[in-house]
């Protein structure tokens, strides 16, 4: 079997995205414990945080070399997004980067991307495609003044004076109601069928990188569970030796083997060969969504009494395995997408 061929049926990793993961997970480890995270609560955003972050090069790294980047795959970039979701890190990467490569990839304004490249100008993405007013609900667009949107027009760059409004949601995202009567300025990008298929691919991405962060999510809501079930005892054994706590998790470590991979190879095929796999991202997302919520469910029912309560730290991650997944709209289109991919495929 060629090198190659072997490679799209192998998704390990390679050494160096081995350092990758090892790296900012130390640094997520050490910078951001649960009470960051608390402390960065209802806004969901800690701007020191995030210049650390920066600093470490996240969000250039994925950005072409010509635009100020590292060239650092989907891969790398999914791996970091991991560490971000293990520590539910309050700062907005998956967006952030995700707009930041599609104004590269548009031949967006040069100061923009040299800015955001060093994380000192914040954009993001309209995921869905404007009708009527534009009026929709936009992820962090209550920290990030410019906003990358798509509609029969064409791309656009939409900047303001100012954020957004910052709107509640259970999942303590900077979230925010965005419509381009708002914005100052309007710089046109690119139209056409390949705008469409630059925003499609944008959208894909933030989808492919929030499923790694839900994975990482729910690998930190299993821990909890599994530590629990290791230290509480009845009847002079620990709980975690009973099946009715040992199977579920169990169950979700097998689901999260099974999502990470998923991650993975989905990654590798959009950043190898986008057109040969469009639906992973999309499958990619709904199974570390449901995987995510299952996680923090069960961890939060083995803790028992303590697991439903607002301090105990379960309860972060089980409300941003809700609120996250919720930010990528209706799932079950996302289903359909996939199923007609596969039927196409058959």
């Amino acid at each position: 079997m060629e090198d190659f061929e072997l490679r799209r049926q192998d998704f390990s990793l390679d050494v160096e995205q081995q350092a990758v993961r090892e790296a900012f997970g130390d640094f997520f480890r050490k910078e951001c414990p649960p009470s960051v995270v608390r402390e960065a609560e209802p806004l969901g955003f800690d701007a020191a945080l995030w210049r650390r972050l920066a600093d470490m090069g996240a969000a250039a790294m994925a950005l072409p070399e010509a635009a100020g980047g590292q060239g650092a795959t989907l891969v790398d970039l999914a791996l970091v997004a991991e560490e971000l979701g293990r520590a539910a890190a309050p700062v907005p990467l998956a967006a952030h980067v995700v707009a930041a490569r599609l104004l590269a990839r548009a031949g967006g304004p040069e100061d923009v991307i040299a800015n955001a490249a060093a994380g000192e100008r914040l954009v993001t993405l309209a995921l869905q495609p404007m009708r009527g007013n534009g009026r929709q609900l936009v992820p962090d667009a209550a920290i990030a003044r410019d906003v990358v949107t798509w509609s029969p027009g064409g791309l656009a760059l939409y900047s303001a004076a100012v954020p957004g409004t910052h709107t509640p949601n259970q999942g303590s995202t900077p979230l925010a109601w965005w419509e381009p009567a708002l914005a100052d300025t309007c710089i046109k990008l690119t139209g056409g069928r390949e705008g469409q298929r630059l925003f499609e691919s944008a959208v894909a991405e933030w989808k492919l990188l929030t499923a790694a962060a839900l994975v990482g999510l729910a690998d930190a809501a299993l821990r909890l569970g599994v530590e629990f079930a290791k230290a509480r005892r009845t009847l002079g054994v620990s709980i975690g030796s009973l099946q009715g706590v040992a199977f579920p998790l169990a169950d979700v470590a097998t689901a999260l083997a099974g999502a990470r991979h998923l991650v993975w190879k989905a990654a590798w095929f959009a950043e190898n060969e986008p057109e040969a796999r469009p639906e992973l991202p999309l499958a990619a997302f709904d199974c570390a969504a449901r995987t995510a919520a299952d996680a923090a469910w069960i961890s939060a029912h083995v803790q028992g009494g303590l697991g439903f309560t607002v301090e105990a730290d379960i309860s972060l991650y089980f409300l941003r395995a809700k609120g996250w997944s919720a930010l990528g709209g209706d799932p079950g289109e996302d289903r359909k997408r996939v199923a007609a991919a596969r039927l196409r495929a058959a």
